[in-house]
């Protein structure tokens, strides 16, 4: 056998094994839950800071990133479910990241923190848990706002909340279902 034909008998076994189960899939789309897992409770999520209407917008933006995967029933109740998903908004900050040339602040570090717990009802177990996820997400502020005061930045700025509410809850089913 020549050189080159080794090399392409190398090249054509080490092709022919990645291309049988290499084990990737597509991001945002696997699933390590059990199969009979079908319909998932999760109930309205605690709000502990004193800010409006976050526990409202979080909670509704992961039922709906449930929902997007297509394979999930989701109902606002923890009864009568397969699974339950508990969560709790503990603390929630806007921090200036950059200014403007008249020191006004233009991009805001949002960060959310909240305790998280998947529970597996058929056998009573937790699957996926963190009792302080930090979600950090960076909004550009299009008009001058107070940054220490969460309620009139979103009041503002409602967009910022819903878009930050929206990455949390992709964050979060993500790391349930992939298993991460």
């Amino acid at each position: 056998m020549t050189r080159r034909g080794a090399w392409l008998a190398v090249l054509l076994l080490l092709s022919a094994g990645w291309s049988t189960s290499c084990g990737y899939a597509l991001a945002g789309r696997g699933s390590f839950l059990p199969a009979y897992i079908q319909t998932i409770g999760i109930p309205q999520f605690l709000n502990t800071t004193p800010y409006d209407r976050v526990d409202l917008v979080f909670t509704q933006n992961v039922r709906t990133e449930f929902i997007n995967r297509g394979k999930y029933k989701v109902l606002p109740d923890p009864t009568g479910v397969d699974a339950v998903l508990n969560g709790q908004v503990l603390n929630l900050t806007i921090t200036p990241a950059s200014f403007t040339d008249q020191a006004q602040a233009s991009r805001y570090i949002i960060t959310v923190t909240a305790k998280i717990e998947f529970k597996d009802l058929k056998t009573n177990k937790v699957i996926w848990s963190n009792p302080q996820w930090v979600f950090r997400d960076e909004y550009e502020a299009s008009a001058a706002v107070d940054a220490l005061d969460p309620n009139a930045f979103f009041g503002q700025e409602v967009n910022a909340l819903d878009r930050v509410a929206q990455e949390f809850a992709k964050a979060v089913v993500s790391a349930i279902l992939e298993a991460f």
